[in-house]
């Protein structure tokens, strides 16, 4: 078996996700992969057909530890870990999802399968939750108008009516963003204190509606400086919130600590890193609580596999990170069956029930709080046949496609 195309497409400037790209690889027996990233489109695209597609075409599929290394010291050598790494790590989810099509088993199975459920949480976001105007950047979910499945608009108007639904649905957490607003109108230097007090509100109304029925996470998205993130580290110490995570950006391990030290809030790092040389300096600073991975950002299955071992061997739980499309979500499920020290797979609702559905052919099902482990070969889904039909969306291949 040899790859002989590399196909791409991007999903769209219009709708849910305009930052979303898929790729598929295809092989001269037929069987292709799919895989996805998301931000910067059009860069991705560009990295995928001039500079992976040439290395990739003509190799053998399976040999993805190899290929991953070639690709990555390519990149490596010249600093490449943005664009670069995301367009490395849809092709490895490609390449992972077309290994168990060809051997006729779930990726899970081929990881070294620890757990049959998989707990997950509820991020509150709607359906349009990445989707800014200009699809290519990712929004926090405050540029559009509440809409169905809107837990975004829920959660900052009526934060108790939407943990009661959660917890009758046994969502077992549910993660959001009260005080980014702040950030974005009056920046990230401090908070004053009727922000604070207003952010705080939103997290009391919940567990006065539902006490500790449900954990509680805190996104700030990376828009905060250290002071402000302490205040509102602390500020939270008295609802025993599960964690909070990027209230101060990831790239500076120091500061993490600092913050981590600072309150009795465990704190989650962090989907923006990139690859184990990133995450390791957090782990031996002591800056983190938890490990949060993006499989399509960190580096694909192959890296992210990595990464969890390596938040073991610190005695860390690893959470598998969602709201970047179907098929990060399905890899971090795979990856998540086979990591012992999982804590969860993070998931969107609106995303589950309404975005994803439209994308692709299977979407996994929460039952209380919980995803089962796929049972399919590859990762279990497969893009719709009329995924081209979205409005704006475009196919590039390069080498030779099957017809």
């Amino acid at each position: 078996m040899k790859i002989t195309a590399l196909e791409t497409i991007h999903s769209g400037a219009e709708g849910a996700m305009p930052a979303l790209v898929f790729v598929r690889v295809h092989t001269d027996v037929g069987l292709h992969g799919t895989g996805d990233t998301f931000y910067l489109p059009q860069t991705v695209i560009a990295a995928i057909h001039e500079h992976i597609a040439p290395v990739l075409i003509g190799q053998d599929p399976t040999a993805i530890e190899q290929l991953w290394r070639a690709l990555y010291n390519a990149y490596a050598r010249f600093g490449g870990l943005g664009a670069e790494i995301r367009a490395l790590s849809a092709v490895d989810v490609a390449l992972w999802d077309l290994l168990g099509k060809s051997l006729g088993a779930p990726v899970h199975q081929l990881l070294g399968t620890a757990q049959s459920e998989i707990p997950t949480y509820n991020t509150c976001g709607g359906p349009l939750y990445a989707s800014i105007a200009g699809g290519s950047q990712a929004g926090f979910g405050s540029s559009r108008k509440a809409g169905v499945l809107d837990d975004f608009d829920a959660f900052l108007h009526a934060p108790g009516d939407l943990a009661r639904e959660l917890v009758a649905e046994g969502a077992r957490g549910m993660k959001l963003w009260p005080f980014d607003r702040f950030a974005q109108e009056h920046g990230s230097r401090a908070i004053a204190p009727g922000d604070l007090a207003e952010g705080v509100r939103v997290v009391r109304e919940i567990r006065d509606a539902v006490g500790d029925a449900i954990e509680i996470m805190i996104d700030g998205h990376g828009l905060w400086d250290l002071t402000p993130a302490i205040r509102i580290a602390r500020a939270l110490e008295e609802f025993d919130v599960a964690w909070v995570e990027d209230l101060v950006l990831a790239d500076k391990p120091h500061v993490l600590a600092r913050l981590r030290a600072a309150s009795r809030v465990p704190v989650s790092v962090s989907e923006y890193l990139v690859t184990r040389g990133q995450y390791l300096p957090v782990l031996q600073q002591e800056a983190a609580d938890l490990v949060m991975i993006d499989p399509t950002w960190a580096g694909g299955i192959t890296e992210s596999r990595k990464i969890a071992v390596l938040a073991d061997t610190y005695g860390l739980p690893v959470t598998y990170h969602d709201c970047t499309g179907p098929f990060t979500l399905m890899a971090g499920i795979h990856l998540a069956a086979a990591t012992p020290n999982l804590r969860y797979q993070e998931s969107v609702r609106a995303y589950l029930r309404v975005v994803y559905p439209e994308m692709v052919t299977v979407v996994p099902e929460v039952h209380a709080g919980t995803f089962e482990v796929p049972r399919a070969p590859g990762l279990g889904t497969e893009l719709r046949d009329d995924i081209l039909d979205r409005p704006g969306a475009v196919s590039r291949v390069s080498g030779t496609r099957p017809q």
